[in-house]
C-alpha cells in the first residue's frame, strides 16, 4: 500500500517541439502536458511533482516554467541553464520554483566527462540558492563525472545512477562512496527509468542504493512519459513497482513523501 500523498520526482512536460535543440538524441512526435500526467494514474490522489527539463529542449524553460506558476505549491521543477546564466536569472528561477540544474550528458564520452567544469560563479550561486545538481549519463560513466562537481554541492543521480553493473565493487558505488568519505555533500539516487538500465535488476539497485546511502537518500520519479521508451508508459505499473523494490513501507514512504520534501520543497 503506498501512502496517499506520495510526489513523483521525475516527469516532464513538453508541447511537440517544432525545434529541437541542435545535436538531441531524440525528439518526440507528440507533447505531453501536465493533466496528461494527472490523467495518467486515475485513483492515484497526488497531484505534487517535480518537472524535470528535457534535453531536447535544451535551455528553454518556458514551459517548465508556465507549469510551476499554474500550481506554485504543488510542483517544483529542474531547469537546464546556460552555464553563463546570471545570478538575477537563476533567483527568478528560484522564486517559481526551481530547485536544481540537470547536466544530461548522455552520449559524451568519458574524457568529455572528466574535463567538464562549471563556472566557479555558477557553483557559488547553486550553493547560495541551496540548489541540487541532476546528473545523467550513460551507463558506467558516472565516475568520470561526479569527480568535476564541486564537493559541496548536493547531486542526484538519475535513474539508479546507471552503473555498469549490479556487483557493490562496482566503480559508480565506489565513486559515491569516495566522494561522501572525503566529506561531500548529500548524494541522491532516483528509483526511475528502470527501462533505461541495459537490463540490469533494478530491484537489486535499489536494495544496493539503500545499503549504501539509506533509504533517506532515495526518491521515486516515474519518468513520464518515457521520452524514447513509450511503450512502458503504464502509470500505475511505474508507481506500483517501487513496492516490489523496497519491502518497507516505512522505507516507501520515507523515498515518495519525506525526501522529496526535505530537498525540493525548502
Amino acid at each position: 500500500m503506498l501512502p496517499d500523498d506520495w510526489i513523483d520526482c521525475h516527469l516532464h512536460v513538453f508541447r511537440q517541439p517544432s525545434s529541437p535543440s541542435p545535436g538531441v538524441r531524440y525528439a518526440p512526435s507528440y507533447g505531453s502536458s501536465l493533466a496528461d500526467w494527472e490523467a495518467a494514474a486515475p485513483g492515484r490522489p497526488s497531484r505534487r511533482g517535480v518537472l524535470v527539463q528535457t534535453s531536447f529542449l535544451g535551455t528553454d524553460n518556458g514551459q517548465l516554467l508556465a507549469e510551476l506558476q499554474c500550481r506554485p505549491d504543488g510542483l517544483r521543477g529542474v531547469a537546464v541553464i546556460d552555464p553563463l546564466a546570471d545570478t538575477a536569472e537563476l533567483q527568478a528561477l528560484h522564486r517559481a520554483g526551481v530547485r536544481g540544474i540537470r547536466l544530461n550528458l548522455v552520449g559524451a564520452k568519458a574524457g568529455e566527462l572528466g574535463a567538464m567544469r562549471l563556472p566557479d560563479r555558477l557553483t557559488a550561486d547553486l550553493l547560495a540558492l541551496g540548489w541540487n545538481v541532476e546528473l545523467h549519463t550513460d551507463a558506467g560513466l558516472l565516475p568520470a563525472l561526479l569527480g568535476r562537481i564541486d564537493p559541496r554541492l548536493v547531486v542526484v543521480l538519475d535513474h539508479f545512477g546507471k552503473p555498469a553493473g549490479v556487483d557493490g565493487d562496482d566503480a559508480t558505488f565506489r565513486a559515491v562512496d569516495e566522494r561522501l568519505a572525503a566529506g561531500g555533500a548529500a548524494v541522491h539516487v532516483k528509483l526511475s527509468g528502470a527501462y533505461r538500465l541495459g537490463g540490469l535488476d533494478p530491484r537489486a539497485l535499489a536494495q544496493r542504493w539503500r545499503e549504501r546511502l539509506g533509504s533517506r537518500r532515495l526518491l521515486w520519479g516515474s519518468d513520464w512519459p518515457c521520452t524514447n521508451h513509450e511503450d512502458r508508459a503504464d502509470y500505475p505499473v511505474l508507481l506500483d513497482a517501487l513496492s516490489d523494490w523496497l519491502d518497507d513501507p516505512a522505507d516507501r514512504r520515507q523515498v515518495l513523501i519525506d525526501n522529496p520534501l526535505d530537498l525540493y520543497w525548502r
